[in-house]
């Protein structure tokens, strides 16, 4: 290296120090410690002892991580494509033309950007079984509401409806998607006798393919770490039936105080999260469309 070359790049070290410090001291050394961790006996309030895979093996074995794994599941199997699907039908309805349009995807967008501990609250009260505005509403068409976040049965349906109070957030992704689309596909798919349902088939879906991806990857990882609202809405209850997987972590580490434990719980969650995600990745070749890629 010249002697410039020496002058830019301690330079440019030092300018990017702060951040680099903030990389090793935030995220790498966490990273390290919670491997070294899940492969301990850890309290926190005593020093680690070192036990190996003890925690992997407990883990396996544990009632608990296998109903709060299937509880995680559950809601990735039915959140997930509720809150694709409720999301993107709200952006086609707000991509018309209709007056007011502005104020109707200010309105849909709002709760999306509302605390996650704030929009939980809100339900609370919404899904109250006794003076809940729905079951006050069932009440009224001699509809018997059902227990929501006291049933075993509801508790987790209760959690999906809540929800879709957020889809604004992808919402706004599709729709500025939508917007994108180059009116001459449609133009030109007219031509060919194409009508309303082949032209979202055949045109639309196609060239909103990659925020569709982004969305999914993004959701995948957000409902295998679906932890505020079960955690202030319900606590894991009633019967462990919102007992979801990081909510369960969190009670490992800061109410059992069993960290080495939720530490190999954590990295096992890591390792579904990658695995799902990579078999997204893998098969989006199969499905998603880039403008002015080559085939």
């Amino acid at each position: 290296m010249t002697r410039l070359q020496r002058h830019d790049l301690r330079n440019g070290l030092v300018f990017v120090s702060p951040w680099l410090a903030g990389l090793i001291v935030f995220t790498l050394y966490p990273i390290l410690a919670s491997i070294y961790y899940s492969l301990t006996d850890y309290s926190i309030v005593e020093s680690p002892f070192w036990v190996g895979l003890d925690n992997y093996r407990t883990l396996l074995s544990d009632d608990l991580f296998w109903i709060s794994l299937k509880n995680t599941l559950f809601m990735i199997c039915f959140g997930l494509p509720l809150g694709l699907t409720a999301s993107l039908a709200v952006a086609l309805l707000l991509n018309t033309k209709v007056k007011a349009m502005s104020i109707h995807r200010t309105i849909f967008y709002l709760p999306s950007v509302l605390p996650d501990v704030a929009s939980a609250i809100l339900w609370l009260w919404i899904l109250n079984p006794r003076y809940g505005p729905i079951n006050t509403l069932l009440q009224k068409f001699g509809i018997a509401g059902p227990g929501w976040l006291v049933d075993p049965k509801w508790a987790k349906p209760a959690l999906l409806l809540a929800g879709l109070w957020g889809v604004g957030g992808g919402m706004i992704m599709y729709l500025a998607g939508l917007q994108d689309v180059p009116e001459q596909l449609y133009e030109a798919a007219e031509l060919d006798g194409a009508r309303g349902w082949h032209k979202f088939w055949y045109v639309t879906l196609p060239m909103i393919s990659p925020i569709i991806f982004f969305n999914l990857v993004m959701g995948l990882i957000g409902w295998f770490s679906y932890f505020t609202s079960a955690f202030i809405m319900t606590g894991g209850g009633p019967a462990f039936s919102t007992l979801f997987y990081a909510l369960y972590l969190y009670q490992n580490a800061f109410v059992y105080f069993k960290m080495g434990y939720a530490s190999a719980q954590a990295w096992i969650l890591f390792g579904i999260i990658l695995a799902a995600t990579l078999v997204v990745f893998k098969t989006s070749v199969r499905w998603v469309y880039y403008a002015g890629e080559l085939k």
